[in-house]
């Protein structure tokens, strides 16, 4: 297990300095720059900026210093920020978006197994029906549509929550759900196959002639082997939660990374984009890192064939 745990974690490597590279030279080589667009800075002063941030230099140099300074832990100078060093943001701005994305994680969970279990229990019914109707409808219906809808709905017309904002704990529903929407409707789905496949098996009818109650059966000796595609599931879905966290702190004004990302995409503010996509692809890589070694805890034959 140790050898299998290892194997995965050098795999980070590889993925991290390839996103690393691709993302800096693609900002780099497009056009204009973090300061072309201050109309109220005379090209002397822009010489200068570029010379005190280094940008001046050949671009394969810009990328060695960068690599240089990522292997000390330091992310670099903000451009539109000169107050406030990129980890400073990162630090300010991550707990908020981790915050957000653990409760939509934990509502896709709640709310796509309960669905996938009840509807597996009584398939081709209409216990059956309504919960994937409704997946379908979450699968559907994209982020950028839901969120405004239940703005409209719960913020405006019913006035139950605040249309934007992160201080209240009411402020977490609305965007909860919008996130966690999509994640729950797949969970449910892959619960409902994963059951509807387990529930047959000759275990859980020995189980059920022992006369186990039927909540034992399934939580207890059902779920076990059904929940191996949701595990395997999480590492994408959390990569999803992470990065459809731009469009839904964008929508409801939350201080996170992703709304954070999406300002320094419009600033062209180069090392803050770089330093939140080496954030995000090391969350990314660590998450799918530990769905792999999950998988091997729950299925041993993984461990044998990796």
């Amino acid at each position: 297990m140790l050898k299998f745990i290892l194997r995965r974690l050098l795999e980070l490597i590889p993925v991290l300095l390839i996103s690393i590279t691709i993302v800096f030279f693609m900002v780099r080589l497009a056009p204009g720059g973090p300061f072309t667009a201050e109309k109220s800075f005379s090209a002397e002063a822009i010489a200068r900026l570029n010379e005190h941030y280094g940008l001046d230099k050949p671009i394969l140099a810009q990328y060695g210093n960068y690599l240089l300074n990522l292997l000390k832990g330091d992310l670099g100078p903000s451009f539109q920020y000169p107050s406030r060093s990129v980890n400073d943001i990162i630090k300010e701005t991550f707990p908020v978006s981790l915050e957000l994305g653990a409760l939509a994680m934990l509502f896709a969970l709640f709310v796509g197994l309960l669905a996938g279990i009840v509807a597996s229990l009584k398939p081709n019914s209409i216990q059956d029906h309504v919960p994937m109707g409704l997946a379908m409808t979450g699968i559907c219906m994209p982020s950028f549509v839901l969120g405004p809808l239940l703005i409209l709905i719960f913020g405006l017309w019913l006035g139950w929550f605040n249309a934007s904002g992160w201080e209240l704990p009411s402020d977490r529903v609305l965007p909860v759900i919008t996130l966690g929407a999509a994640y729950a409707a797949y969970i449910s789905r892959l619960t409902r196959g994963s059951m509807l496949e387990v529930l047959p098996s000759d275990y859980i009818r020995t189980a059920r002639a022992k006369g186990l109650s039927e909540a034992n059966v399934i939580y207890m000796h059902t779920l076990k082997n059904a929940l191996l595609p949701v595990v395997s599931y999480l590492g994408p879905a959390t990569a999803g939660i992470l990065t459809g966290s731009f469009v839904v702190e964008t929508i409801f004004n939350i201080p996170g990374m992703g709304r954070m990302f999406v300002l320094a995409a419009f600033n062209r503010d180069y090392t803050l984009i770089l330093g939140l996509v080496v954030f995000f692809a090391l969350l990314v890589v660590v998450f799918n890192a530990v769905v792999d070694i999950l998988l091997g805890l729950l299925n041993p034959k993984l461990r044998m064939h990796s």
